[in-house]
């Protein structure tokens, strides 16, 4: 990157927030992948606005991560700048039933803020690792909730460069998608409606979904959660499962003998390895029951 660019992304972001050469192994829930050229982490919504627009104006290549939770990124890393909406843009608050929550709240943290609010409606995402702009992006759901339920306003940066709220209707939240996914926009900050519920009874049924997580999925392992999207009329780890690929391993990636649902990085896997075994369960899937299985994990980089 031209040292001028550098300078200018230094004018709005302090130092200590731009890291150079940053592996996005520590950056991603698989812990895999090479660096980030640049890796920035701002604090407020006109930070990102104008770490875009110097993007933009000078031609370079941008990427929006919250907790890499949903994220491969390749061996090889990625030039451009990685702008990170994570724990710096944490900042949430609660007024009555609503839950106001910047983009790069956990949906933990969230969650557990709601309980103890005595707030009910969020319990469902308590387990899910990724932060609420990237739930918002692609509608996250478990146990039977999905983000839609409670989304009521988002927050976004929209691809012209504006800073727009949008009702939550007119996002179209789908199964894992929705118009900020078509569009572009970058999610800054979403408005979720709960209700007034007991504490306890909340507390109680968080923990109940932790342990069916800790029951079933292989959470010991770094993954990327769902690898791939649930298709039509099926479930992508019983079609797994059923086409004998339990434990099936290339290199230090392998599908999780504990839910097939799962591609874990064993601890020494490269994004390469992940990338590969991806490719295989897809194709034996189809060969075997000609069903082809859609990634939900995202690649970022060359692969």
């Amino acid at each position: 990157m031209e040292q001028s660019t550098y300078h200018e992304l230094a004018k709005i972001i302090p130092q200590e927030r731009i890291r150079t050469e940053e592996p996005m192994s520590r950056h991603t829930t698989f812990k895999v992948g090479g660096p980030a050229e640049v890796l920035v982490m701002p604090k407020t919504f006109d930070e990102v606005k104008k770490t875009v627009n110097l993007c933009r104006t000078r031609n370079i290549s941008y990427y929006i991560v919250g907790n890499g939770s949903n994220l491969l990124v390749s061996d090889q890393g990625y030039r451009g700048i990685v702008i990170q909406i994570g724990k710096e843009f944490g900042d949430i608050r609660v007024e009555g039933d609503v839950v106001t929550a910047q983009a790069g709240v956990l949906l933990s943290v969230a969650a557990n803020k709601a309980m103890e609010e005595g707030l009910t409606g969020l319990e469902f995402a308590s387990g899910i690792p990724g932060t609420l702009g990237g739930a918002c992006v692609m509608n996250a759901g478990a146990y039977g909730g999905e983000m839609k339920d409670v989304l009521t306003e988002f927050t976004v940066l929209t691809q012209e460069g504006d800073i727009v709220r949008i009702p939550s209707q007119q996002m179209e939240l789908g199964y894992r998608t929705s118009v900020a996914a078509r569009k572009g926009y970058i999610v800054l900050e979403a408005r979720m409606q709960l209700q007034k519920g007991d504490r306890q009874e909340i507390r109680a049924k968080m923990e109940e979904l932790k342990e069916k997580r800790v029951s079933k999925q292989p959470l010991e392992y770094p993954s990327a959660g769902s690898t791939f999207k649930r298709p039509e009329g099926y479930f992508a780890g019983k079609l797994i499962q059923d086409a004998g690929l339990r434990g099936f391993t290339v290199g230090g990636a392998q599908v999780s003998e504990k839910h097939c649902g799962f591609v874990i990085n064993r601890g020494d896997a490269t994004a390469r390895d992940v990338a590969d075994l991806m490719s295989r369960v897809s194709e034996i899937v189809e060969e075997k029951f000609g069903v082809r299985l859609e990634p939900e994990v995202r690649r970022l980089g060359e692969f």
